[in-house]
């Protein structure tokens, strides 16, 4: 292995603002602590939370790397105390606090999965944060059990095309929302059981037709606001709806009248500042549960583009301008 500098180029920004804040800046290489690795970065996922990160609506939880960046893929150069396994020279992905978008990022051993054989650096960086959403929303949070129906919002997104990768595997049945026939008929392309263009139609209704009128049982809802009474309408008694963005808004009314009657469960959650040791047992789950089908070539991440790191300001503005389907990344090394 090439030995380790002492500094590193990363992805920053001084003040919140638009895709072009983002600029390199060279930062120390960070040294990892007990039960930490540090990663030679060869790609990193963006995701939207980067964005709301850089407009300075999501600010890093205490502790972690104010640098963008939620996951990362790449080399094991460095391990702190603790660290047990033979992780040193390890080709890994890893879900992290932050700190992505840089050449060298932290990130804990327990949140390290490791990338197999004939799997891409770019679609292993791609899979750790849509992965771990997907699966404890959906699955833990949700529910969600075989032959039953789930609709899903921004079918075409990393988030979406996760949850239509992994319905598929485990047996539901997954209707999405998309915006244009083009990205419902690659929603339908990826093994999406329906599609809805909700800038053409009502989706309500388009639930209600397509279920005969018995609804979902799960909705999957990154909107919120507005959306949420009109998910409730789609959803059947005792169905499950989930939140776990709010891009329509954070406020919602609804009837809690309804909510009772047909026994609703509402939740939600946010990932990342979930302590580590909660983060380390939904890794252990996934790489039990879900990661045979990567390795076994079953499970891959829609990609959409790839961007040099010096490239982030256009990944974002790619990601903001909603044409994108499936992950965007950024290629370091």
């Amino acid at each position: 292995m090439k030995p380790v500098p002492a500094t590193m180029t990363a992805i920053g920004f001084d003040t919140p603002g638009g895709p072009d804040v983002l600029r390199p800046e060279i930062l120390p290489v960070p040294t990892p602590g007990s039960g930490q690795v540090l990663v030679r970065v060869a790609c990193a996922g963006v995701n939207r939370p980067d964005v709301i990160q850089r407009q300075g609506f999501y600010p890093p939880p205490p502790g972690a790397s104010p640098v963008p960046g939620l996951e990362i893929a790449g080399q094991v150069v460095a391990t702190g105390a603790g660290v047990t396994s033979p992780f040193l020279g390890q080709i890994v992905c890893a879900l992290v606090a932050g700190g992505g978008y840089a050449e060298y990022c932290l990130a804990e051993a327990a949140l390290c999965l490791p990338v197999p054989e004939g799997l891409p650096l770019d679609q292993a960086a791609a899979l750790p944060e849509t992965l771990f959403t997907v699966w404890h929303n959906v699955f833990e949070r949700g529910w969600a059990t075989e032959g039953e129906r789930v609709l899903v919002h921004g079918g075409t997104s990393g988030i979406g095309t996760m949850a239509i990768l992994l319905g598929k595997l485990f047996g539901l049945e997954v209707l999405v929302t998309c915006g244009g026939p083009e990205k419902c008929a690659a929603a339908l392309a990826l093994g999406a059981a329906h599609a809805i263009d909700y800038k053409a139609s009502d989706f309500v209704a388009e639930v209600a037709r397509i279920t005969g009128g018995l609804g979902v049982h799960l909705v999957l809802d990154m909107v919120a606001g507005d959306y949420v009474a009109r998910n409730l309408k789609c959803l059947t008694d005792d169905g499950r709806h989930v939140t776990i963005a709010v891009q329509g808004g954070v406020r919602a009314e609804i009837n809690m009248a309804e909510v009772m009657r047909r026994r609703i469960t509402l939740t939600g959650s946010t990932l990342r500042p979930r302590s580590n040791e909660f983060k380390g047992l939904l890794a252990d789950e996934i790489h039990q549960t879900v990661w045979p089908l990567v390795i076994d070539g079953q499970l891959r991440p829609v990609m959409d583009v790839a961007f040099p790191l010096h490239e982030a300001a256009a990944a974002h503005a790619r990601m903001e301008a909603g044409t994108h389907v499936g992950k965007i990344v950024l290629t370091v090394a």
